[in-house]
Order: C-alpha cells, then structure tokens, then sequence
C-alpha cells in the first residue's frame, strides 16, 4: 500500500530539492536518447484496458515518485521522438517544461489582477504580439484560452453579440441564427454552433474545391438560401488551414464578402495561422488582417505545451461586451475595459497562467524562434511530398500547404478504392504497433489516407525515407500475405 504522509512532509523544501534534482536528470536523458533514437517506440500501443488496469494496481504499490514519473515517460506517446509524425500536437521547447515547474508551483490564475499580476501582464504583452504578426493596428486585444476550441466558441459568441439583430447575451433567442463554414472545418466549429443553439439549420457548409478551400463562389447563393429559411446569417468562418489537409481558405475573397454583407469574419487559425510569423510563409493566409476575429494555437507550430491558444480581435472592446456582467467579489464596474481583469473577457475565471510559457520560450530563443520553427516544419513537409511523389507505388492525395501531407499506398492501377482503403488502413496499424514511427490517417472523398504531419523541427529526411520504405515493407507483406490466403 502506499505510504501515508504527514501534511508537513507534503511540503518539504529538501525533499522537493532532491526530487526535483533527479527528475531534471531523468527529463535530460530521456529526451537524448529521444532526440538520438535510442530504443523507444514513438508509441507504446498499449490496449486501453490494458493501461486502465496498470494504473489502477500501481495507485496501490509503495515505490519512489521518480519511479512513477520515469514510468510515465516510457509507457507515453512520444511527441518528442522525430518518427512523431501524428497529430498536431508541438515537440515544446524544453524551456516550456521548466517554466511548467514554476507557474505550477505559485499556481496563479489569470483571472483577475490580484490573483495573477504577472500573468495579465504577460498575457498582454503576447497577445499584442500575436495581433501584430496579425496586421492588426492599436485597437485590437486578445486573451489566451485553453485551447481552441474554447478560442473559437468564444469568437462566436462575440460575433452574435455584435451581428445579431438582438442582444441574445439579454434576451435570448427569439430568430434564427446560423453561420456559414467550410465542410472542411474543425468539429469543433460545429461544436460551438450546437452550444450556441444553432442546431442543425443553422451551420451551414459550403462545399470545398479541389484543393479543400471553401468555394468563395457559392457563397452569394447559400447566404440566399439561408435568408429564404427564414435564418439570420451572422458569421462567415474561415479556415487558415483546414485539420485534414492542412489548406488555405481565400481569406481575402471571404473578407470581401464578410463586409459587403455585414457578416463577423472569423478565421480559425489554430494550426495554420502560425504562418503569421513567417515572412516565407505568410502569404499563405493572406487577408488574416481583414478578419474581426483569430484563432492560433501556440501549442502546434509554435513549441508550446498544450493547451495554448491566443484569441485576438481586430476591435478589441467587442470581446467585452460579450461577457459583461456583474461579479461583485471581482471587480467593481462591469463596464469598464480593464485588460487587466481577464475573466471580463472569456469563460475561464481560475484561467491557468498560460503566458509564461510562450514568454519564457521567445525571451530565451529569440523572437525569430517561431518563424524558424514554421519555416522548418513547412519545407520539411515539402520534401517528405517529394519524396512520396517520386515512388510509383504512392499517390500524393494533394499538395501540401502546411505541414500536412496526405498520401496511399497503391501499388496496383486496378485495386478498387475499397480494397486500398482496407490495404491502407491495415497498414497504418502495423506502422503503429511497431512502434517505430507514429502516423495517423483520415478520409478524403471516401479514400482513407495515410496522414502524416510534420510537428518535430529535427525529424530529417532520411526519417522520411525510412517510414516510405517500412510502409511498402508493410504493404507488400500484407499483399502477400492476402494473395496465399486467398
């Protein structure tokens, strides 16, 4: 059983010395032998079952706390390994860990100024830079949330408030409301819409081109059709990229439409608006300016642990009419715009102190960091493209725009897309449960890929060239397998 503590031992200065001493270690060597690729699976691919019931008998063993933490880090998914190709989920910077330590231990909100000094003032001098890199002028502000999804049903609760034809926050519903997206769009998008009451009728999606950008031309004709329903269009939701493939929407064409029709425009840029720090890339979200509202996550592209968001808005003051009431206990007036006072401005009142990290990562690395970072995990989604469009056995599904590449697996012209798509998919389990690399697929008009997103500034080429060759490996081996069974 575990041993039980004295309160006084749960804060002893020389115990938490020597733990920490030892943890540090045990975080350096384990991110070498990571970084060095020494005999880690990227993902340990154990059965969830499997996994609830080690917990649950660990929860009573008596053993060291380092022994735990250490066990935490091999039985994990490896985000820091360079074969991590999966999810959009960063390598943080090292630093971030550290400044964990420190905003953990001092446990500071956000919410009001006296519970986080520091942390409002933190978080005014990141956003302000984030709006910036936007192209936003000295009337815009933003607030850090966790994580996007929240950054974007915020967004949208800011653009009923300011575009619809009564003040719902008040009155509540009495018509129709709906907004207008991309079928590419985050769930959560869709998400958002429900909370806000929506329903089905009112989020509306506008198909996609062949290269996965909302088609700005159908527009004119889905907002008339929305009016004819009897639905008040307040939002139009644009993509900066999209999470299967990682494109583009016009951001400039739906800016043009936004303000002809009076509409909010918001851009959910949690994982491509990173581009907004990179001159090289930064074309690719042209007309991000334009928008009311933005959405990016630092904890994709930007070497941040999760979860990491900056919301910001072309007119700051519109995000405080959305929440204003009264909260006696936490500031006097509410009215008044106080940056300082974050709760005033976003669903989280104990907000974590999510600032620091970002802050601590610039001032230590530059603040060119996450323009090399972007740079980086862009051109090496070029190259593993390349290199994908070279063998006759793949098809590149589409041209990456970001650091998300979709290909297959078909080394036959006359297998059927059924076929390919099980082919595919038995492949993808194999990759993961060698635990050699770390990939994840998704389905383009009914073709299941293999998806790979570059999230490691240090996985290299010849990481690339070696998950091709196990992937045909695989491939050819379950083919085979296939042919002498039949």
């Amino acid at each position: 059983m575990t041993t039980e503590s004295s309160l006084a031992d749960v804060y002893d200065v020389e115990q938490f010395r020597m733990l920490g001493k030892e943890l540090i270690d045990a975080l350096a060597d384990h991110l070498g032998d990571l970084q060095n690729k020494k005999a880690h699976k990227v993902y340990p691919d154990n059965a969830p079952d499997e996994e609830f019931q080690f917990w649950k008998e660990s929860l009573g063993i008596t053993s060291e706390p380092i022994q735990t933490l250490k066990t935490i880090l091999q039985r994990s998914q490896q985000t820091q390994h360079p074969k991590y190709m999966g999810h959009q989920t960063a390598a943080p910077a090292p630093i971030s860990a550290l400044t964990g330590l420190v905003t953990n231990m001092i446990n500071n909100s956000t919410g009001v100024y006296e519970m986080g000094p520091v942390s409002n003032a933190m978080e005014r001098v990141i956003t302000d830079f984030t709006a910036k890199k936007i192209g936003y002028g000295s009337s815009s502000s933003g607030i850090m949330t966790s994580g996007g999804s929240l950054a974007n049903l915020t967004a949208l609760l800011a653009a009923r408030k300011d575009k619809a034809p009564h003040n719902v926050w008040e009155e509540g519903h009495n018509k129709k409301l709906a907004v207008l997206v991309s079928a590419e769009a985050h769930y959560c998008i869709d998400r958002a819409a429900r909370i806000l009451g929506l329903g089905d009728k009112g989020i509306i999606k506008v198909p996609v081109d062949s290269n996965f950008k909302i088609r700005t031309d159908l527009l004119p004709c889905y907002l008339e059709k929305a009016k004819a329903d009897g639905l008040h269009v307040f939002c139009i939701i644009g993509c900066a990229g999209s999470t299967a493939t990682g494109s583009y929407d016009d951001l400039k064409e739906l800016s043009k439409f936004s303000e002809a029709h009076n509409l909010w425009l918001h851009v959910d840029g949690a994982h491509g608006g990173a581009v907004v720090f990179s001159e090289k890339y930064r074309n690719r979200a042209k007309g991000i300016e334009k928008a009311d509202s933005v959405a990016i996550d630092f904890h994709k592209m930007l070497m941040t642990p999760v979860l990491n968001t900056a919301l910001v808005f072309k007119e700051g003051n519109k995000v405080y009419h959305t929440f204003a009431q009264r909260a006696q206990y936490l500031w006097d007036s509410p009215e008044t715009e106080e940056w300082y006072n974050s709760a005033k401005r976003t669903f989280e009142c104990s907000k974590p102190f999510l600032s620091a990290q970002v802050y601590l990562i610039l001032k230590t690395h530059g603040m060119g960091i996450f323009e090399k970072n972007v740079n980086q995990l862009y051109d090496s989604a070029k190259t593993l493209s390349e290199l994908v469009s070279e063998k006759s056995s793949f098809q590149l599904v589409h041209e990456p725009e970001s650091n998300i590449v979709n290909f297959r697996y078909a080394p036959h012209k006359n297998m059927s897309i059924s076929e390919l798509n099980t082919l595919n998919t038995d492949i993808r389990k194999k990759i993961v449960a060698s635990g050699n690399f770390y990939i994840v697929q998704t389905t383009i008009a009914d073709q299941r890929t293999l998806r790979c997103t570059v999230m490691n500034p240090l996985t290299s080429k010849s990481d690339f060239i070696e998950l091709l060759n196990e992937i045909e490996k695989q491939g050819s081996f379950i083919l085979n397998k296939t042919t002498l069974l039949a």
